[in-house]
């Protein structure tokens, strides 16, 4: 999931700004969420130092008041997040010269001046280029894998991927994460091809051995970093001493 910041001093157009992302997401399904929505630059910072995998569309403004300007504060994302996605929203077109002196790339400039419903518009666009950049570096990268979700398209980090397993549900399935539960329609034959890091253990359950912490044949289970716990079949035993040597 592709996060969402926030940075604008003022709280009136940083409400506004928040109301059109927040509506834009829930009515097109995009992955993603605000994560930060703030008038200070450094609750971004701090929230990058405690999250470092973090991907996200970042919409600042340049004069933030205070002793961090919004090029400033791009450039310490660009040192956090090196493909995120920065958009200067602005009436200081003036300062915007600046990107270059501090080597921030911005995907976009947006003027404040300009008509309310152009302003929304460039930033549903960056919205929208934000999220076809992050499912084409998904395709390409080795750690995320995809999984349609209803109607979304859900980017996932295998790192928080600890196992799928059938549900009671017929023809659903469930998607365990290191510290949540996703529930979708699947067929559990087709979840190991998603990525060499999934392997098949029982007919009900698909893990990611990378997150394995415990095997116990004699009790035929599966302990996963998370805690939990996953049945093993005998005749597949073999099958994921294999991957987790070969792979």
């Amino acid at each position: 999931m592709l996060g969402v910041f926030i940075c604008e001093d003022n709280e009136v157009q940083r409400n506004q700004i928040e109301s059109f992302i927040r509506k834009y997401l829930l009515i097109e399904e995009l992955d993603m969420e605000i994560r930060v929505s703030t008038g200070d630059p450094k609750r971004i910072i701090d929230y990058l130092e405690r999250h470092p995998d973090s991907r996200g569309i970042y919409f600042l403004d340049v004069d933030l008041k205070c002793e961090m300007n919004g090029i400033e504060l791009g450039a310490k994302i660009r040192e956090k997040d090196i493909h995120g996605k920065i958009i200067f929203i602005t009436t200081h077109d003036e300062l915007l010269s600046l990107t270059f002196k501090y080597k921030v790339e911005a995907m976009d400039y947006i003027l404040k001046e300009g008509e309310i419903t152009d302003v929304r518009e460039r930033i549903q666009e960056a919205l929208d280029q934000a999220q076809r950049h992050f499912l084409k570096e998904a395709q390409k990268a080795d750690d995320f894998i995809q999984l349609k979700i209803g109607s979304q398209i859900r980017i996932l980090d295998l790192q928080q991927v600890m196992f799928f397993e059938t549900a009671s549900t017929p023809h659903k399935l469930i998607l365990h994460l290191a510290n949540s539960t996703l529930e979708f329609y699947g067929k559990i034959n087709d979840i190991a091809e998603l990525s060499p890091l999934l392997v098949r253990i029982h007919k009900s359950y698909v893990i990611n051995y990378k997150n394995i912490q415990l095997i116990d044949k004699k009790k035929r289970e599966v302990t996963m970093t998370n805690g939990e716990k996953c049945f093993l079949s005998i005749r597949l035993i073999k099958q994921l001493e294999s991957a987790i040597k070969t792979k």
